[in-house]
């Protein structure tokens, strides 16, 4: 490592460390913050012996959610996996469809798209939100697509384009009114992957709600954690219950009997997690907030850094700030793996993007359009710690 590199890792990493507590030594990029009733509700399920598929914290849970998100139907499950794999299921994508999605996401959206013999389709992202970008979108479908029966074909490969799902990248939202628009005159049906933006909004409304689906995560790096899973959104009546039905192994309502009228999946979330999703749930402002000091700390700071930029919410929206992301300025771009090694030798978690999804090798073969701006964000991005255990000077949780 050069002499001027040192430099400007040293000045990178002091920016990251004055707006982080002075009496820590390592800062992990986030975890979870048990400061409410998680305990109590905890030791309830174990005391009553309701630990498993069945209980209250379950229902209470899906009308937490409701109420905060403004969605008709939350239904609780095993992960965010789980939960696209059934939206999808749900929305009518069968083998042999492709689904239109972002390379710059979490595997776990590609997957979710496999696992239901479909093709993902990768769309590259827009810089402003780091998420599916509705220009290239457009472009690439007046490119290949065309209109048969009230369906979108691709007529290159001659296979039916059904859906359409941006990511709200590290908890921004994406410019979905306009992804609205296109699936509209392309008939797609929209399903948005909100994992990462619980408490995100956009236009004053929750992410996740804009769409037939929106799916949600509870991992144990969320803003919310249950220690693992997940969750449908759905304005659909009809199709949350169904969702419900699905995701719990579609038995029908006995005493006994144990009857099922449907091949179906056993994705439903145990009532000990769902108890921790409560009591984190009640804790989601105040975690909120704590963010939101963080994420103002890091952008007053990086005003003053020549060699990198915050990423701050896109214009229109309220971002939840699950990852802070720092950009790389170039030339110093190309020193980001360097970079990485130094700041976790100093006792700072960063990481990188996920790889882009087309780099992978099950995914290598998939149609793609251009990728440029995947690929500089990729490059050039640095997540870094986003605790909101890490805000100074603010109200901590259970204070």
């Amino acid at each position: 490592m050069t002499k001027s590199q040192d430099s400007v890792f040293s000045e990178i990493l002091g920016t990251i460390k004055s707006c982080l507590p002075l009496e820590s030594e390592e800062f992990n990029l986030h975890e979870p913050l048990f400061c409410g009733r998680e305990w109590e509700y905890v030791k309830e399920c174990l005391d009553t012996g309701w630990v498993s598929s069945v209980g209250k914290y379950v229902d209470k849970f899906e009308r937490m959610l409701e109420d905060y998100t403004g969605s008709r139907k939350a239904i609780a499950v095993v992960n965010g996996t789980a939960a696209m794999h059934v939206c999808l299921k749900l929305a009518g994508v069968e083998v042999g469809d492709e689904v239109m999605m972002p390379a710059l996401t979490f595997i776990a959206t590609a997957n979710a798209v496999s696992y239901c013999g479909a093709v993902p389709h990768f769309i590259d992202s827009d810089f402003a939100t780091m998420g599916l970008s509705p220009n290239k979108l457009d472009d690439r479908l007046r490119e290949i697509a065309r209109i048969e029966s009230n369906q979108c074909v691709n007529r290159i490969t001659g296979r039916r384009i059904k859906a359409v799902v941006p990511v709200h990248t590290f908890g921004h939202p994406v410019e979905i009114d306009s992804l609205i628009d296109i699936c509209k005159k392309y008939s797609l049906t929209l399903i948005e992957d909100a994992a990462e933006s619980l408490g995100s909004f956009y236009k004053n409304k929750h992410t996740g709600t804009f769409g037939l689906f929106g799916v949600l995560s509870f991992n144990g790096n969320k803003i919310v954690t249950t220690g693992g899973g997940g969750a449908i959104l759905t304005n659909d009546e009809d199709l949350g219950k169904l969702a419900k039905h699905i995701t719990t192994t579609a038995k029908l309502p006995h005493r006994w009997a144990f009857v099922h009228d449907r091949v179906a999946f056993n994705y439903r979330m145990p009532n000990i997690n769902a108890a921790i999703g409560c009591a984190q749930i009640e804790q989601l402002p105040v975690f909120l907030g704590n963010k939101r000091n963080l994420a103002e700390k890091y952008k007053k700071a990086f005003d003053r850094n020549k060699y990198a930029l915050f990423a701050s919410e896109p214009s229109e929206t309220r971002s939840n700030y699950w990852l802070n992301t720092i950009k790389l300025l170039e030339p110093y771009a190309k020193m980001r793996d360097h970079l990485l090694d130094f700041l976790h030798d100093h006792g700072v978690k960063a990481r990188p993007p996920w790889q882009l999804m087309n780099m992978l090798q099950m995914y290598r073969d998939c149609p793609r359009d251009d990728l440029t701006n995947s690929e500089l964000i990729c490059a050039s991005c640095v997540n870094i710690p986003s605790g909101a255990e890490l805000a100074k000077n603010s109200q901590i949780a259970g204070e």
